[in-house]
């Protein structure tokens, strides 16, 4: 009995001692995966109540159906907001001069996939739902700020990106000596680009209320949505910067093992 118990503390003593692993992909794969259900059950959602209750913002049916949803995704976003961003605040390393190499890459590895869901995020929104934004509103003109494309484009796609971009750029800054030595150029357009579509809506709802022109979507009145929409390809400079500090990264590891 003595030796079973010798034995199974010996395996926790080897299990404690044991370092982490490097990458762990499971969060982020059932993240995308979250999101992909998410994104395909607005899609369907859309192709069931749109026409039928989202033509007329009169229709008691569109304050059901879309308002209700608009609400719902405003609460639920935004405390996400609140709650990821505080949690990565609170829970942030006070100590960083003290982050040993190996520690440190674990790290880079989870900011790549920070960067990854969000550039999905963004993938969906600019893709599926900004370009669906386009040919409904040149099909069916608005009576309301709030329609059946905007409620899940403006409300649900670009707020939940924001959730993720700002969080990968609060874990680096919280997490990694040299982003918070210095504010990272590359991640802050990548981030506050997209980011600043979200006020730029009332610019684009407040010129629509003024000119008809559903059918000239390249006019300057969208021309915000393509300049910021396009910085996220600072995420291009932002992995080059994270690769040179992974490559500094291995050095130090290689020194390690030698010594």
């Amino acid at each position: 009995m003595s030796s079973v118990i010798q034995s199974s503390g010996e395996v926790r003593s080897a299990t404690a001692a044991r370092p982490r692993s490097m990458v762990n992909l499971k969060p982020a794969i059932f993240t995308m995966i979250g999101i992909t259900v998410l994104m395909a059950g607005y899609r369907i959602y859309q192709q069931i109540y749109a026409w039928s209750a989202g033509l007329d913002s009169t229709d008691p049916a569109f304050e059901t159906y879309w308002m209700g949803l608009l609400k719902g995704e405003l609460v639920i976003l935004v405390m996400s907001w609140v709650g990821l961003w505080s949690w990565l605040w609170v829970t942030r390393d006070r100590n960083l001069q003290a982050l040993k190499p190996r520690e440190e890459m674990r790290r880079y590895f989870n900011l790549v996939l920070y960067i990854m869901v969000y550039a999905f995020c963004v993938y969906f929104t600019g893709s599926f739902f900004a370009e669906m934004d386009a040919s409904w509103h040149q099909t069916v003109v608005r009576d309301t700020a709030f329609t059946p494309s905007h409620v899940i484009l403006f409300y649900g796609t670009i707020p939940l990106y924001i959730l993720f971009g700002v969080g990968g750029f609060l874990y680096a800054m919280t997490r990694l000596p040299r982003f918070a030595d210095r504010i990272s150029i590359p991640y802050a357009l990548a981030v506050a680009g997209p980011f600043l579509i979200l006020p730029n809506l009332g610019y684009n709802e407040w010129g629509h209320a003024f000119w008809m022109m559903e059918e000239f979507f390249s006019a300057p009145l969208h021309w915000g949505f393509v300049v910021l929409g396009w910085s996220v390809l600072a995420l291009g400079g932002l992995l080059l910067q994270i690769a040179r500090h992974v490559f500094e990264i291995m050095g130090r590891l290689e020194q390690e093992a030698a010594a």
